[in-house]
Formats: C-alpha cells, sequence, structure tokens
C-alpha cells in the first residue's frame, strides 16, 4: 500500500543537466513568484540600508542630478530644450533614464552577484533579474511622481509645457525599457562568467550610451547627417516620446517607435535563450 502510494507520488520539480534552447521553464517562475517577490523587498530595501536620509535618496538623485545639467548643459553651454524649461525638460530625460540603466547595470551582474546563493539552492535563475526590474519599477514610480509634480506645476503657472493624450502610453514606454534593461543586462551577465572585462566596460558604457540618447538634448536640434544614427538607438523614441506626452515637446514617431518595440523583442529574446544556455554551466566558470 505504501508502495503504491510512492508511486503514484508526483514530483514538483524535475532538474535536468541540458535542456534544449527553447525550453525556458517559466511556469517554474510563475511558481516562483513569492520569491520574486522576497528579493524585491531585499533589492528595494538593501540600497539605502543603514543611511540617514533612506529612501529620501530616490528623490535626491533626480534632482541633483537635474540641477546639474540645468546649469550645465542650459545655462552654461545653453544647448537647447526646444523653448521647454530647462530644469522640467532635463528631470524628465534623467528620470526615463534612470530607470533603464538601472536595470541594466544591476542585472549585468547577476550571476556574479549570485554565485554563492545559485551554489546552494535550485530555484529559476531568472527570478533574480526580474526582482531587479520590479524593485526598480519603485524607484521609478517615486520619481515619476517626483516629476509629475513639477509637470503640474509648471502646467498651472503657465510653462511652455502641453501634456496630451499620449501620457496613456507610459506602461508601453515602461515596458520596453524594462525589455531592453533586461535584454541587455542578462546578455552581459552570461558573457561575464567567462569575459569579466564586461562588468568593468558596462557603468562606462550605459554613461556614454546617455549622451548618444536625446536626455540632455532634444532629438530637433541634432543635424540631419546624424539623426539616422541616433533613431538607432532604440532608447531614442522612448526618450522622444515620453517628452512629448509629459510636455509636448519633440515629436512622437510611430515607426521609430515600433522599431524599438522590435529592437527590445530580439534583444529579449536573446538575451534569454544566452541566459538559459549558461545558467547551467557557470558555477564552473564564475
Amino acid at each position: 500500500m505504501k508502495h503504491n502510494n510512492l508511486t503514484a507520488e508526483k514530483w514538483t520539480d524535475i532538474i535536468k543537466p541540458q535542456r534544449n534552447w527553447l525550453d525556458w521553464r517559466l511556469h517554474e517562475l510563475w511558481r516562483a513568484r513569492d520569491l520574486v517577490m522576497l528579493f524585491v523587498w531585499r533589492d528595494f530595501v538593501s540600497v539605502y540600508k543603514q543611511t540617514i536620509l533612506g529612501p529620501l535618496w530616490y528623490l535626491i538623485q533626480p534632482l541633483l542630478t537635474t540641477l546639474i545639467f540645468t546649469v550645465v548643459f542650459g545655462r552654461i553651454a545653453s544647448l537647447s530644450t526646444d523653448e521647454v524649461p530647462d530644469f522640467i525638460f532635463y528631470l524628465a530625460g534623467s528620470v526615463i533614464w534612470a530607470y533603464f540603466a538601472e536595470c541594466l547595470n544591476k542585472t549585468s551582474t547577476t550571476f556574479i552577484s549570485n554565485s554563492g546563493l545559485f551554489g546552494k539552492v535550485y530555484f529559476p535563475r531568472l527570478a533574480v533579474p526580474i526582482s531587479i526590474l520590479i524593485s526598480n519599477l519603485i524607484a521609478f514610480a517615486i520619481q515619476f511622481t517626483l516629476f509629475l509634480a513639477f509637470v503640474i506645476y509648471y502646467w498651472v503657472v503657465g510653462g511652455a509645457i502641453a501634456p496630451n493624450w499620449t501620457v496613456l502610453m507610459l506602461p508601453l514606454y515602461i515596458l520596453m525599457m524594462a525589455g531592453l534593461g533586461l535584454g541587455f543586462g542578462i546578455i552581459v551577465s552570461a558573457l561575464t562568467t567567462r569575459y569579466r572585462d564586461l562588468q568593468f566596460l558596462v557603468r562606462f558604457g550605459v554613461q556614454l550610451a546617455m549622451y548618444a540618447t536625446p536626455v540632455i538634448y532634444p532629438l530637433s536640434s541634432i543635424p540631419e547627417n546624424y539623426q539616422l544614427l541616433i533613431r538607432a538607438n532604440p532608447m531614442t523614441a522612448i526618450v522622444e516620446g515620453f517628452r512629448y506626452s509629459f510636455l509636448g515637446s519633440g515629436a512622437l514617431d510611430p515607426w521609430n517607435l515600433l522599431y524599438s518595440f522590435v529592437f527590445m523583442l530580439l534583444t529579449l529574446l536573446i538575451g534569454i535563450l544566452l541566459f538559459n544556455r549558461i545558467e547551467s554551466t557557470f558555477m564552473d566558470t564564475v
């Protein structure tokens, strides 16, 4: 009788040494959603743990960045902002870029930062980078609330901004930023298990990429000869679209936005395929 009960028992998880490229085991990720939320809490709380100001840093950072951009690029360099007030123009770029950059930077160290945990217990490895996206989304929500408060202020006092119905596209912008950050991040994370040099290049590369994205300048200020190059950056359509929606500056190009969306899907697909391929053997090389 006891033997029959054992043979009738069904395993909930089967760990195999090898699997094909398309075996993503997303059902395991869904079952581990409680673990994902624990990682979210860990990531969100640990950032400013044992600091005096704590979560206030989520507001202080974009404000300080915006003030520096306003002084250096707005006052000293006198870069164009499409007649939008300098402060709100740079705040929009800072808030939208910060979410993408943080997602990319943090997911790019997934294997190295969590090697101790990965080597002790099995769980869907994608749970870690997914939790990073969600924890950064909480930070983005705080900073976006700050940005929205300034948008309302400038709109009330008659500033040269014109929010429009395309603000409803905000979830699409967030989805695309999260997809690009996750895709690029897990590609780098998978490659750094063998090529450690990449981890030193990522943050530097993200900073350089900001200057190739219309964060501190509008796309309209770029000469026609170079606009195609800037538009090839998948973040360009997102930043420009975000500003157009909430400030009324720039332009919302549907074709460029579609290009960025397709680029995001391809990057995410390549990233997940590479990530799943590396996760079974990375402990041998980390």
